[in-house]
């Protein structure tokens, strides 16, 4: 017996991707007249208003829903943080959000998110440095985590020594990154000596 649920998901999802979002809404709003708990079609419907309709505040209200349906729904907690990051108005709200997905799922992918979160949005360094080490120690080998790292030790919190062995990390990781390489080799040349060991500032100019 088909799941009535997969069918209306999959049926709105190959709508949306045939460039057909109003169809595809209308297919999730009749499925859920009749099914209204059912999260995983409010999310879809909630993606489709954000991604395809641009239409933001309505699909925050469907994400809105699910949450008071289900309050530790991991989908529809980081659907909501994606969509709400862009706007610093929604600072206090996101904070909350966070600690509740650190709390029902704290994997490395939240963790380098929030790390995001508080570098962009609330300029706290410290703890931004605190969660990217939280990623990158369940996920070592993502380049992308050691990338967003370094820039926040050398253009933030100005730790060259740390931010040079993230970048060779990076570059070890992904030898063929060329910004990185390049970043790297500025960084060589501008904060530490032929021997690698970084320089000491002057006190006197001359």
């Amino acid at each position: 017996m088909a799941d009535p649920e997969y069918e209306a998901v999959s049926k709105a999802k190959r709508q949306a991707e045939s460039g057909n979002p109003d169809g595809a809404i209308s297919t999730l709003r009749s499925f859920l007249e009749k099914y209204p708990e059912s999260t995983t079609a409010r999310i879809q419907l909630a993606r489709t208003l954000v991604y395809d309709k641009k239409e933001i505040d309505a699909g925050v209200k469907e994400l809105d829903i699910v949450l008071e349906q289900d309050p530790d729904n991991v989908d529809a907690l980081k659907a909501l943080v994606t969509v709400l990051i862009k706007h610093k108005k929604n600072n206090k709200r996101m904070e909350g959000l966070y600690e509740k997905l650190l709390v029902v799922s704290p994997d490395a992918d939240v963790y380098s998110a929030y790390a995001v979160f508080l570098r962009i949005q609330k300029t706290d360094f410290k703890r931004s440095a605190k969660y990217y080490e939280k990623a990158i120690a369940l996920k070592p080998n993502k380049p992308e985590f050691h990338q967003n790292y370094a820039v926040l030790l050398l253009n933030d919190l100005k730790d060259y020594k740390k931010g040079k062995e993230e970048l060779e990390i990076l570059l070890r990781l992904d030898p063929n990154n060329e910004p990185a390489r390049k970043n790297y080799d500025l960084l060589m040349k501008r904060k530490f000596d032929s021997e690698g060991n970084l320089k000491k500032k002057s006190l006197f100019r001359k």
